[in-house]
């Protein structure tokens, strides 16, 4: 996927300059891999007026100079699509399987993401050398210790670029992701989701204040329910199992007035 450019708006990359620094160092390698998210999907303006109404509210992630970073991700699932199935279906305790690239900082990990029956994300993670395709050795280890499945049984489904800002309060446990260029591809399949933006606010429990999920109200803009795997699976696959997932392709029209880039 990378023969496809990434573009970044002059005012997103002006509001970002608002925010104060921090380093990967002060970031607290452990926290909040045991959360609680709300998704928003908004169009990218929405998403520059929110950042200036909350620059005196978060620190923002920089990583070797760079606000906005680079991620490549590869998600696993099994030849029937069991994973992705359970999503649809609506399963309480769900996993997504995926090794991830973090091209800021050079590194990459294979993780393992669980939704809990108690509405809690939970993510265990590996350090690795290299995204591959091939699940063995330590990655085989670390499958079967966090989830029912095994690795004889999943295989490489998808391939999801996108470029991500990260912002930090420095007074609570919450961090705020920002998804922008969205791509979805596998084979010559490829999709962009265009003037979207995938917000995630994670927190360590939703009684907290936040001034990002403030600044949604106060646009406006309700938490929706949105999985980038899902997603790219919908759109690349077709699935027989497609109804539960039409409401994110009609916000997603409602967002983008309908222009979204898709090459097969």
């Amino acid at each position: 996927m990378d023969d496809h450019p990434i573009a970044t708006p002059h005012s997103l990359e002006t509001a970002l300059t608002a925010f104060a620094p921090i380093g990967l160092a002060d970031l607290g390698e452990s926290a909040l891999l045991d959360r609680v998210d709300v998704k928003y999907i908004v169009h990218t303006d929405h998403l520059v007026a929110a950042l200036a109404a909350v620059s005196a509210d978060y620190h923002i992630l920089e990583v070797n100079g760079r606000r906005l970073n680079a991620y490549q991700t590869l998600y696993f699932d099994t030849p029937e699509f069991d994973i992705y199935h359970q999503h649809h279906n609506g399963w309480g305790d769900r996993y997504k399987v995926r090794a991830r690239h973090y091209v800021g900082s050079h590194t990459a990990f294979f993780e393992v993401k669980h939704r809990t029956n108690r509405s809690r994300t939970v993510k265990t993670r590996l350090p690795i050398s290299e995204v591959t395709t091939d699940l063995n050795g330590e990655a085989a280890a670390f499958l079967h210790a966090h989830t029912p499945f095994d690795s004889a049984v999943l295989e490489p489904k998808l391939w999801n670029d996108y470029q991500r800002l990260t912002l930090v309060s420095p007074t609570s446990a919450e961090r705020v992701t920002v998804d922008l260029n969205v791509a979805f591809g596998w084979g010559e399949a490829y999709h962009l989701l265009e003037d979207v933006a995938i917000i995630e606010v994670k927190q360590a429990s939703l009684s907290q204040p936040s001034a990002f999920k403030a600044q949604m109200r106060r646009q406006g803009l309700r938490p929706r329910a949105f999985s980038k795997y899902c997603a790219g699976v919908y759109t690349l696959y077709q699935p027989t199992k497609r109804n539960n997932f039409k409401g994110y392709f009609r916000h997603l029209d409602k967002v983008t007035g309908g222009v979204q880039h898709v090459g097969l």
